[in-house]
């Protein structure tokens, strides 16, 4: 994927307020503080698309940027973050099932997860939609520069283990050597080709959503 332009479309919490459209969407999920934002931002070549916050948790909204005009790329709210108000929690999960479960544009979730971390229920549930809903996942762990090659492989096996699966379908990336960045894009492109060969729309349909 050659990244030529990226633009903030809308943000949205349910179905009407969606950007219009046929364009494929591919999602990016995952824990509060996980290295989303940096993860989105180093694909797209963008300092700031996606901004980090020094308060995890904080946005609480889908987010919907275009890329070239080919794709929506869609910014899931970080989930798990201790110090977020209940009324908010309590909104995050039929906000975030009725996009898995309803959204016809979207082809995969990129979940992400932090290598130093045991998988949390909370990840494990957002899996478990995803499969349930047969959207495909791309398991992405990051921040992997920050362990040790014994302490990195001793990591990878705890994370399969408690999300069952196996090592090769996780993808390893770092913000800071931008190691994985094409792994990732490969399969993100498998994914939106696929979505197309299935459809066969959406190479003469999609068009760019208007300001």
């Amino acid at each position: 994927m050659i990244v030529k332009n990226t633009q903030f479309i809308k943000s949205a919490t349910r179905p009407a307020h969606y950007p219009e459209g046929n364009l494929p969407e591919i999602a990016f999920a995952g824990r509060s503080n996980v290295g989303k934002s940096s993860l989105v931002n180093v694909l797209v070549n963008r300092k700031n698309l996606v901004r980090t916050s020094s308060t995890p948790g904080r946005t609480q909204l889908i987010n919907f940027f275009q890329v070239n005009d080919d794709f929506m790329l869609v910014d899931l709210p970080g989930y798990g973050y201790a110090k977020v108000p209940l009324a908010v929690k309590k909104d995050w999960r039929p906000m975030m099932e009725t996009y898995l479960a309803k959204r016809e544009n979207l082809r995969g979730v990129v979940l992400i997860l932090d290598i130093r971390r045991v998988p949390s229920d909370d990840d494990l549930q957002m899996l478990a939609w995803l499969r349930a809903y047969s959207v495909a996942p791309i398991i992405v762990v990051t921040k992997c520069d920050k362990l040790s090659k014994n302490e990195r492989a001793r990591q990878t096996a705890v994370i399969c283990a408690t999300l069952g699966v196996e090592k090769q379908e996780l993808t390893f990336f770092s913000a800071l050597n931008k190691e994985g960045k094409d792994a990732v894009w490969r399969r993100i492109d498998a994914l939106l080709d696929a979505g197309e060969g299935e459809s066969g729309e959406f190479a003469e349909e999609a068009a760019p959503v208007s300001d």
